[in-house]
C-alpha cells in the first residue's frame, strides 16, 4: 500500500526576489521519507480537496518545503497564515506532473517529436507539460501540444522558452 503521511500546518508568506512566495513548511522527518537521490517529488493534497504534484524544496537551512501557487491559494480561499492539513505521498508518475492525454498522444505518432521531447531534462518536460495541461479546451491543449513538438523538431531540440512563445503567437495568428 502507498504511505501516504498527514500533517497540520500553517500557509506561509515569505518574501522573494520576484514577490511573495507561499510555502507550507514541510517537517524534516517528514521530507526525509519522500527523498530518494535526486528524486523529491510529491503529490500534496491540501485540506483534503486539491491535490497538486510538488517538489520538496530545500529552504538553505536543512529542511524542505513546498510552493503554494496563487491558483490553489485562490481555489481554497486560503488567506496569509491559513491552517492547512496537508497530506503527501511518493509521486510515482513518469513525469513528476499530469501528462495531459493530447500530448500522449502526439508522443506515440510523432516519433521525432517524441525523441526530442525526452532528450529534455526532466524540469523542461515538466515545464512543457504544464504549458500544454494549463487551458480547459482540449483543442487548445492539442494546438500547444503540436506547436512544442513542432518548435522542438525544427530547432534541433534546444528549447528556448522566449523563442517558444513566439511560436505560440505565430500559431494563434494562424487560427
Amino acid at each position: 500500500m502507498e504511505s501516504i503521511v498527514t500533517f497540520n500546518t500553517n500557509l506561509e508568506r515569505k518574501p522573494s526576489s520576484l514577490s511573495w512566495n507561499y510555502t507550507i513548511e514541510v517537517p524534516l522527518d517528514i521530507a526525509n521519507q519522500f527523498i530518494e537521490k535526486d528524486n523529491r517529488r510529491v503529490i500534496c493534497t491540501v485540506n483534503e480537496v486539491e491535490a497538486f504534484h510538488a517538489a520538496l524544496m530545500p529552504n538553505g537551512k536543512g529542511g524542505y518545503f513546498i510552493m503554494i501557487n496563487s491558483e490553489v491559494r485562490k481555489k481554497l480561499k486560503l488567506g496569509d497564515d491559513a491552517a492547512l492539513i496537508v497530506q503527501l505521498q511518493k509521486d510515482k508518475s513518469k513525469y513528476g506532473i499530469h501528462l495531459p492525454e493530447e500530448m500522449e498522444e502526439l508522443l506515440l505518432i510523432d516519433e521525432e517529436g517524441s525523441v526530442f521531447f525526452h532528450e529534455l531534462t526532466p524540469g523542461k518536460q515538466r515545464s512543457l507539460l504544464h504549458i500544454i495541461g494549463k487551458p480547459k479546451s482540449s483543442a487548445i491543449r492539442l494546438k500547444k501540444a503540436v506547436v512544442v513538438l513542432e518548435y522542438l523538431k525544427t530547432n534541433n531540440g534546444k528549447l528556448d522558452f522566449k523563442m517558444l512563445n513566439i511560436a505560440f503567437k505565430e500559431a494563434n495568428q494562424m487560427g
